[in-house]
């Protein structure tokens, strides 16, 4: 009988250990949003990954290639009413974002199709929109990438912000 408890006893705890452990991500999940009143709300949940002293644009994140815009699962965009994305209209509903970084300009990717991992990426059929952004130098780096908005009169603006790259889009009511 003892030889059962304790059988049990180790199993359960090793149970919660591994349990522990697959619960704690290297990029954590995080969401930014903006509210502009009267249920038009613009949110976006992503995976938060960390420089950890790596080159980030052009290396972890090669230049010219679709990238999912944070780590993990796809990054989800979810807008209750439609809005202008840096000049194009997407109507209201949920979307996954992407984004082409160069050392430039970057490219927003909206896209249609839910649900997925993120990488490799094979959904140009589901794209809803490609969308310039401007990007502009931070003074210092930043650790953490973080997606972010600024509200601004009729809407928002998108920034994301990693390594020492801020790329932003003007998101504006319909």
């Amino acid at each position: 009988m003892r030889n059962r408890v304790a059988l049990f006893i180790a199993f359960t705890l090793g149970v919660a250990i591994l349990a522990a452990c697959q619960g704690k991500r290297e990029s954590p999940s995080a969401s930014a949003s903006c509210d502009l009143g009267s249920g038009k709300t613009i949110k976006t949940v992503y995976s938060s990954p960390r420089m950890k002293g790596r080159k980030i644009y052009g290396s972890v994140v090669p230049f010219g290639q679709v990238w999912r815009t944070g780590a993990n699962e796809a990054t989800t965009f979810v807008i209750t009413s439609p809005f202008i994305v840096g000049g194009k209209l997407i109507p209201a509903g949920n979307y996954t974002i992407f984004t082409i970084p160069t050392a430039g300009k970057w490219t927003l990717i909206v896209n249609k199709k839910t649900g997925e991992w993120g990488i490799p990426y094979k959904y140009e059929s589901d794209e809803l929109a490609r969308i310039d952004m401007s990007t502009t130098e931070l003074s210092s780096p930043v650790e953490n990438l973080v997606i972010s908005y600024e509200k601004s009169g009729t809407g928002c603006t998108m920034n994301i912000n990693w390594e020492t790259t801020r790329a932003s889009v003007a998101i504006t009511e319909k």
